[in-house]
């Protein structure tokens, strides 16, 4: 089997038997999307959508949390990973945000890692999510399950891993492939003991058929 008809199967079997495939962090707008995404680094997302809530209400608009002290937002967030660094983040992109893009957040991928606490991942998600963007987000799940399934070959970092994906991906497939692939590796293919007796995919996984 190609790669190519490997990459043409799984898209075609997500297609039909995954139609619909989202974040599932919970948010409002393209800023609250952001600020969940910052927070969600090394962190579960079920945690995130317990402490968004509040922290949307008290800071529903950039120009609000630009104006908070990190100390503040810490005690919205202290129950996440590592909430004393993406307190000063968030405060930091919400001051970026007003100060450099009247408030609004950036499509641009460049624009938006110029925000604290925004790596290329991150960017990626929203060009994707918010914009609709051919963008590849390569989060942990992704870049582990693209090597094992065999979509890469043996790619060392997430970038490769993402340049390799948009390669054989179609351009208009990319936002919702990183969804079915990031679903996929948290509830199917995880990492300890991948679940191959219910996988849909598993007669093109190159594990599977080595």
């Amino acid at each position: 089997m190609t790669k190519k008809e490997r990459y043409k199967n799984i898209i075609a079997w997500f297609e039909s038997n995954v139609p619909t495939a989202e974040t599932e962090l919970h948010y409002g707008n393209p800023f609250q999307l952001l600020v969940s995404v910052i927070l969600s680094a090394q962190c579960t997302d079920k945690r995130i959508n317990m402490i968004t809530p509040a922290l949307f209400e008290a800071y529903p608009t950039p120009e609000l949390m630009s104006h908070a002290s990190p100390e503040e937002v810490f005690e919205y967030i202290r129950s996440v990973s590592y909430p004393n660094s993406k307190a000063k983040h968030l405060v930091g992109m919400a001051q970026m945000l007003v100060s450099d893009f009247g408030g609004m957040v950036p499509s641009d991928i460049d624009d938006l890692q110029r925000l604290p606490g925004v790596g290329r991942k991150t960017a990626n998600v929203i060009a994707a999510v918010v914009y609709d963007r051919p963008a590849m987000a390569v989060d942990t799940h992704i870049f582990r399950i693209a090597n094992r399934i065999g979509l890469t070959t043996d790619s060392k970092t997430p970038l490769a891993t993402e340049r390799e994906l948009v390669k054989y991906i179609p351009a208009e497939l990319i936002p919702k492939s990183h969804h079915w692939l990031i679903l996929h590796g948290r509830y199917v293919c995880t990492a300890r003991k991948p679940h191959c007796q219910s996988c849909g995919i598993a007669e093109w996984c190159e594990k599977n058929i080595a």
